[in-house]
């Protein structure tokens, strides 16, 4: 996977929760597989408060379902997606 796309900035945009499914069918049209653990590493350096409220410190087995598109990281914790701008 190239290394280069995790090399950004991000900025939080909403959560799965906070949209309607047309929204959310928008944000995941052609979404791909993405790492987690290099996605939770760019929470940790850029969004430090949602990566304390999720407490990202602890083991998380929806990471692996964490998907990218191009303007966006798709991070899920809990059942939960988190849209990340890709800046």
């Amino acid at each position: 996977m190239n290394n280069k796309i995790y090399n950004v900035e991000i900025s939080y945009d909403t959560n799965c929760t906070a949209i309607t499914i047309n929204k959310w069918n928008q944000l995941m049209n052609n979404s791909v597989k993405a790492n987690g653990k290099k996605i939770k590493a760019l929470i940790k350096k850029h969004l430090p408060e949602l990566f304390e409220n999720l407490a990202l410190e602890f083991y998380n087995p929806y990471e692996q379902q964490s998907k990218r598109t191009k303007t966006h990281f798709i991070y899920v914790h809990s059942g939960i997606e988190y849209f990340l701008n890709i800046n």
